[in-house]
């Protein structure tokens, strides 16, 4: 037992004696050694790190200084809008048009909506969806989407109301137009964007528009505006336009327009109204027409302003341009005998006709009686030349220079190319197209003494000038024929009116189909000028496809010219140059029947 207490006791001892006596630098393992290359290629990695890191941080903080700031400044910097607000539109009378009114615009964050069953079922419910279509806008894009832009204020109170979390409103801008339906073609409408797509709002959009301004500012997370950076740039609002229209006469002429269309089972239907003093355009009305404030379902027949952009064969009411040339080179005096009969000619083998034989006329009755063979003789007189710069030099074949989208130029061949047989129907409105406002304006040749005037949609406060076409003397005469031809006797007694004096020349067209003619189509139209003594209104008016029995000029448009020339001298204060009595009489006679 000493034995082993005392061999215990020493083996700490000899084990400390053992350890002592090992040498660690003669290890096997740190014997072997390490080559030099290992060692210089790891203090050239670590190098290399500390180069690329320091020149990375060089082109952080050096070069790319501008780039990073503007990442930075991204995230808690916004530039916001400040719209313009849109300009006015207005007539003659300072009448509104157009204007622009507060409409909220609903947004979400689909991301963050927090919403229940019944809060969606609301919400779909003011927004005029189904659950499922909002449903469905909500899953288009999770970081933004429209609800529904331009609603009125009391849906966007009632969808506040609801507190939905991640919805949202925005205030934007929305077009009312208070005339609707009769001023819709002449004002025309924008789109959701504020933008004109059709008349005026079209025509003068960069004018209307405006400029926009911005603010920069400073947003926290939730969105919220903290402070503004920077300038701001004020907006510029858009500039009021006003127009020549006179609002009361476009209502009256629509309403007139309308009534006619239906009354004669048409298609469509025009009306222009011109002064002649200043070539400034009073009325544009056509029918059909449309609501700008609400176009669903909108058709392109609806949209469609006729009056400029339809053109057709104008007929016999080229006939009086033709009678002031052979007056104006004086080749006939207005009692010049015409030898109109049998009551058909032929040129080149194809023959005209006048619809009733009417023997010996004078030039004054046949434009009274609207003679195609007296027309035919004074234009057989003259050079093919003569007969086109006469039509140019009244607008046909040019786009009227008005500032207003969609005018159509018509139709007029180079006399190079016309036939004798195309030169005679050319004379009484075959073979050449034009629109019913170029037949307005042509006719302000007689209505202002001789001289074509300029026209223009916006208001012009002085007289415009014109330009010589006919002397005063030659506009004189064609006046008193127009003025037989719309009196008894003449084929549009129907346009008398009551109290004022008038003349014009009505027409009536078979309708072009492919390339020939429509046997039971035809297109109606009257243009004039009152009072005769001195002119004030140029008026024309085209009823489209009537069908209800009656189609000629003089007894389907003609009413229509009666009513507009009175309501728009009344309205003018223009004082009656007539007695009344006589119109009684004048207005119930029946109308000669046209040749056309």
């Amino acid at each position: 037992m000493r034995w082993l207490r005392r061999n215990s006791q020493n083996a700490p001892r000899q084990a400390g004696a053992q350890s002592r006596s090992v040498r660690y630098a003669t290890s096997p393992l740190l014997a072997a050694k390490t080559p030099p290359w290992r060692s210089k290629l790891l203090v050239a990695g670590v190098g290399a790190a500390f180069l690329v890191l320091i020149g990375r941080a060089a082109y952080i903080q050096v070069f790319s200084t501008d780039f990073y700031l503007k990442q930075g400044e991204n995230r808690y910097a916004r530039t916001l809008d400040l719209p313009a607000n849109r300009g006015r539109i207005t007539d003659r009378n300072g009448l509104l048009l157009a204007s622009s009114v507060p409409a909220p615009s609903l947004w979400a964050i689909p991301k963050d909506l927090e919403a229940t069953k019944a809060q969606r079922r609301q919400l779909a419910r003011l927004l005029g969806m189904t659950p499922a279509e909002l449903d469905k806008r909500f899953a288009e894009n999770q970081n933004f989407v429209w609800l529904r832009r331009q609603v009125d204020e009391t849906v966007a109170l009632q969808v506040k109301e609801l507190g939905i979390k991640g919805v949202y409103q925005l205030q934007e801008y929305k077009r009312k137009y208070p005339e609707g339906e009769a001023a819709a073609h002449v004002v025309g409408f924008t789109n959701v964007e504020d933008k004109g797509q059709e008349g005026i709002e079209l025509a003068f959009q960069k004018d209307l528009s405006g400029r926009d301004g911005t603010r920069r500012v400073i947003k926290d997370r939730l969105g919220r505006v903290v402070e503004d950076i920077g300038d701001s740039v004020q907006p510029a609002d858009g500039r009021d336009i006003e127009l020549s229209i006179d609002s009361k006469v476009q209502f009256f002429a629509y309403q007139r327009i309308r009534d006619a269309v239906a009354e004669h089972k048409a298609k469509a239907g025009s009306v222009v109204v011109l002064d002649v003093a200043t070539g400034e355009v009073l009325a544009l009305a056509n029918y059909p027409s449309y609501s700008p404030s609400d176009r669903q379902n909108l058709t392109g027949a609806q949209l469609r302003n006729r009056a400029l952009t339809d053109t057709f064969e104008p007929g016999s009411t080229m006939k009086p341009f033709i009678a002031a040339w052979a007056l104006e080179t004086r080749r006939v005096r207005p009692s010049t005998v015409i030898d109109t009969a049998p009551g058909r000619i032929t040129i080149t083998g194809s023959t005209i006709n006048d619809a009733h034989p009417h023997g010996a006329l004078t030039v004054e009755e046949v434009i009274q009686k609207s003679s195609n063979v007296g027309t035919v003789k004074m234009a057989m007189q003259m050079q093919p030349r003569e007969m086109w710069e006469l039509f140019s030099a009244i607008g046909l074949g040019q786009r009227p220079q008005i500032a207003f989208p969609g005018a159509v130029s018509g139709r007029l061949r180079p006399y190079k190319t016309w036939r004798p047989i195309e030169q005679a129907t050319m004379s009484y409105g075959y073979g050449l197209s034009a629109s019913l406002f170029q037949l307005a304006r042509a006719y302000t040749v007689f209505a202002h003494d001789g001289e074509l005037m300029p026209v223009s949609i916006t208001r012009q406060e002085q007289p415009a000038a014109g330009v010589r076409v006919v002397s005063p003397e030659t506009a004189r005469a064609v006046r008193k024929m127009l003025q037989m031809a719309a009196g008894p006797g003449g084929t549009g007694p129907k346009a008398q009116t009551i109290g004022y004096s008038v003349g014009g020349k009505s027409g009536t067209a078979h309708k072009q189909e492919g390339k020939g003619y429509a046997d039971k189509k035809y297109r109606s139209w009257f243009v004039g000028l009152a009072p005769i003594s001195n002119p004030r209104i140029v008026v024309a008016v085209m009823v489209d496809e009537p069908n209800a029995g009656k189609y000629f000029g003089g007894d389907v448009a003609a009413p229509v010219f009666s009513e507009v020339v009175q309501q728009t001298l009344r309205m003018m204060s223009v004082p009656p140059d007539i007695e009344v009595k006589p119109q009684i009489v004048t207005h119930k006679m029946p109308a000669v029947e046209e040749s056309f």
